[in-house]
């Protein structure tokens, strides 16, 4: 869950299936997954996944390396207080509370 969730769920629901063998099931969360990136610029790149079964748990990591690399010319490094604040104003928010509720979570 995360950022990308929504476009991950949705590739997640449209192509589940009971039966889906290994395989098919890797790559069907490999494109959710990739969905939920390139939908959210604050997401990670590389794809790294963990397939349970009843042998146990493999954690495959890479399972896909980011197809866009960072070709930096030179490391950036930059001294607290670098970058000035010229300005600051703070605009108290006007808001009036319309209806409250309050409802139990169910948790069972």
């Amino acid at each position: 869950m995360g950022s990308g969730d929504l476009a991950a769920l949705g590739i997640l629901e449209d192509g589940f299936k009971p039966d889906l063998e290994l395989e098919k099931a890797k790559e069907l969360v490999r494109i959710a997954i990739h969905a939920g990136i390139m939908s959210d610029l604050g997401s990670g790149n590389n794809i790294d996944i963990c397939v349970i079964t009843r042998q146990g748990v493999d954690y495959i990591r890479p399972y896909q390396e980011s197809e866009y690399k960072d070709n930096r010319k030179m490391k950036y490094k930059y001294r607290p207080g670098t970058t000035p604040v010229l300005t600051e104003k703070v605009v108290p928010l006007k808001m009036e509370v319309v209806q409250e509720t309050v409802q139990q979570m169910d948790t069972a």
